[in-house]
């Protein structure tokens, strides 16, 4: 496996004020962090596109992205039409994250029906396509069980090409293969050996090409603790503290092993993290 270059990015649900939001863009930026991830969850403070968008604005070289949109919240062809502007208006700082959803709770508070993972897998496998299509094709034309689109003319064209990148994590063997195949990106969650296993399977040749990301919400840099305690939507997650020097070790043995070099962190670790950064970021 080719090891590629260690980048990070910051997950956050944003802040409910303008001024806030952009100083956070602007200081994630200013730290050399390759990313700033908005998840597509109800009760975040900002949604996740119009966030994304006017934090592009306020940088000139921060990746943006979804962390991730869900596929059964809006129509694929109008979340790649949105895709393709955010990119087009970042002049190509857009990454694509994408999943089908998982959080029942946030279904029935949409009235949509939360279906049997396998069905949402199908589903979102047809959106995926659909999404593809839109995003480098002259014109899409799709007839599935679950969507249709005749004659839609894509526009606008985003920046990146044949698109940006499209990031999908999962924990299951379908969505992975799906993933290997499909996507640029893979979020890798635990245990990680085997997962590796099943998308190199699947990937063939594009196995070489893939990058692999994984989220370290729960590492404490202890050359500075952080007091807030560690969660990601609602969920406890695991603390591991270590120092500076244990989290490069850590990571630079993560990426020698599994070939991980694209890290996440939480918005309220990304001022500790910066030491590490200064180690690893782009090597």
């Amino acid at each position: 496996m080719a090891k590629k270059a260690f980048r990070f990015g910051v997950v956050t649900g944003g802040h409910a004020a303008r001024s806030s939001w952009i100083a956070l863009a602007k200081r994630v930026e200013e730290l050399s962090y390759s990313s700033l991830l908005v998840p597509d969850v109800l009760g975040t403070p900002l949604a996740t596109l119009t966030a994304l968008a006017v934090a592009a604005t306020a940088t000139t070289k921060l990746r943006v992205g979804s962390f991730v949109c869900v596929n059964d919240y809006r129509h694929p062809a109008l979340l790649a039409r949105e895709i393709a502007t955010l990119d087009l208006l970042s002049d190509g700082r857009v990454e694509l994250g994408l999943g089908a959803g998982n959080w029942q709770h946030e279904y029935q508070q949409l009235g949509i029906p939360f279906d049997k993972a396998g069905v949402r897998v199908s589903r979102f496998a047809e959106g995926l396509s659909i999404i593809k299509a839109f995003l480098s094709s002259e014109t899409v034309n799709f007839s599935g069980e679950y969507y249709t689109t005749t004659e839609l003319r894509p526009v606008p064209k985003p920046v990146q090409q044949p698109h940006p990148p499209i990031l999908i994590g999962s924990s299951g063997r379908r969505m992975l293969t799906l993933a290997a195949r499909e996507a640029d990106i893979i979020l890798l969650m635990p245990p990680v050996e085997e997962k590796i296993g099943w998308i190199q399977k699947a990937a063939g040749d594009r196995f070489e090409h893939l990058e692999f990301g994984q989220t370290a919400f729960g590492i404490e840099v202890t050359d500075n603790p952080v007091a807030a305690a560690p969660s990601f939507r609602g969920m406890p997650v695991e603390t591991r503290p270590m120092t500076t020097e244990q989290v490069v070790e850590h990571l630079l043995e993560q990426r020698e092993h599994l070939g991980i070099s694209y890290i996440q962190i939480q918005e309220r670790q990304f001022e500790n993290f910066a030491p590490v950064l200064a180690r690893l970021n782009g090597k």
